[in-house]
């Protein structure tokens, strides 16, 4: 069994450590654990939720897994179900708390308090530009809004992960996510409301 970082070597590594903590291990699920949270927090930030919704999601998903390891027949589609879990807590979390997701992707942008030296003019301008930045960001496909949440608001994505969480091929991300941001910064620069900063 190949072990490296391939989509098949961590659906291989998931499938022993599953069935090891099956086995009577329990430590083999602190392997699980390590091996795909990543991923599972990945494909809950696609979904367009914040960080600490994110972080849940992970967690009911582990919750879930323990309660209903028995429903999974063959360990090597432990990964699929994970990830399949993952991804249909977080839209439930997201029609639950769309308004609470919505301010924490935004950065809190509702209640954001300005640096000391910003003057009421700056607060209007910088106030603006992220409400012309975030429309125009509505208005790229669902692709591309995945992507960009995902590579741009988590620290340090790992394009493997990124890749099983959307669906892409990882060769794929970068050309990508050039195209969405190309595309953004044209609607934007074509925007009379749009500011530009010097």
């Amino acid at each position: 069994m190949q072990t490296d970082g391939t989509t098949g070597g961590l659906a291989e590594r998931a499938a022993l450590a599953f069935a090891a903590y099956r086995g009577g291990d329990p430590e083999a699920m602190s392997d699980l654990v390590d091996a795909t949270t990543a991923l599972l927090w990945h494909t809950a930030r696609a979904q367009g939720l914040g960080s600490a919704a994110a972080e849940d999601v992970v967690q009911t998903t582990w919750l879930s897994l323990i309660k209903h390891q028995d429903s999974i027949q063959d360990p090597l589609a432990v990964l699929k179900w994970l990830t399949t879990t993952a991804r249909r807590e977080a839209w439930a979390v997201s029609r639950r708390s769309r308004r609470e997701d919505s301010r924490e992707e935004i950065g809190d942008l509702l209640d954001g308090t300005p640096a000391p030296l910003d003057g009421p003019e700056q607060v209007v301008v910088r106030g603006q530009d992220q409400v012309v930045l975030w429309r125009h960001f509505a208005t790229l496909s669902e692709r591309c809004q995945q992507l960009l949440r995902v590579v741009a608001l988590a620290e340090r994505p790992d394009y493997q992960h990124v890749a099983e969480a959307l669906g892409m091929p990882v060769g794929s991300i970068g050309p990508t996510r050039g195209r969405c941001l190309a595309k953004l910064r044209a609607g934007l620069t074509n925007d009379p409301a749009w500011e530009v900063a010097s």
